[in-house]
């Protein structure tokens, strides 16, 4: 599968998930999509939990929705940070309504029921914000990896491939 032209969005945010941002970030580039960080701040760059620094490509409030094909959250504690700016929630809420592919894993459910997308929805999370997602609206599941319609949500970084796979399927559908 081809996803050449395709373009997407990573968040980050410190405390992000080392494998839950650098694994789709390589695998959508394998694949031939321009994948562009999206930081929530002015930061140039963010510290994964263990240090591991991210470059940011563009700040969340100088990026639309209408410029991606997806928008892919990962985990750690990163999205109860991204949470904290507007411009990161507005651009997760406007993707999600254009019909665009959101992808969240692990604690990114956060991110998912703050801008408001979750409500009727199939998904799942780390078990841990699971209270949260059924809050928001989410008919929650502990599946390793769930599609409802342009919602895609995993649990974990074991979920990676799996979750992984479905964001290049569901981006490989898309005109």
């Amino acid at each position: 599968m081809s996803l050449k032209g395709k373009r997407v969005a990573i968040l980050a945010e410190n405390n992000y998930q080392e494998m839950e941002l650098w694994v789709p970030y390589y695998r959508l580039k394998e694949e031939g999509a321009e994948v562009k960080v999206v930081g929530a701040g002015g930061a140039k760059s963010y510290h994964s939990k263990t240090g591991y620094p991210v470059n940011v490509d563009a700040q969340a409030d100088q990026v639309s929705a209408v410029e991606f094909d997806a928008v892919v959250v990962p985990g750690g504690y990163a999205p109860d940070m991204m949470r904290r700016h507007e411009s990161m929630v507005k651009l997760v809420r406007e993707a999600s309504q254009q019909g665009k592919v959101v992808a969240a894993i692990c604690h990114a459910g956060w991110m998912l029921a703050s801008a408001g997308i979750v409500k009727g929805k199939k998904a799942t999370s780390f078990f841990s914000i699971k209270d949260d997602m059924v809050n928001a609206g989410a008919h929650w599941v502990d599946e390793v990896v769930v599609v409802d319609g342009n919602l895609i949500t995993s649990r974990r970084p074991d979920d990676i491939p799996a979750f992984c796979r479905e964001i290049v399927k569901s981006l490989s559908k898309t005109a």
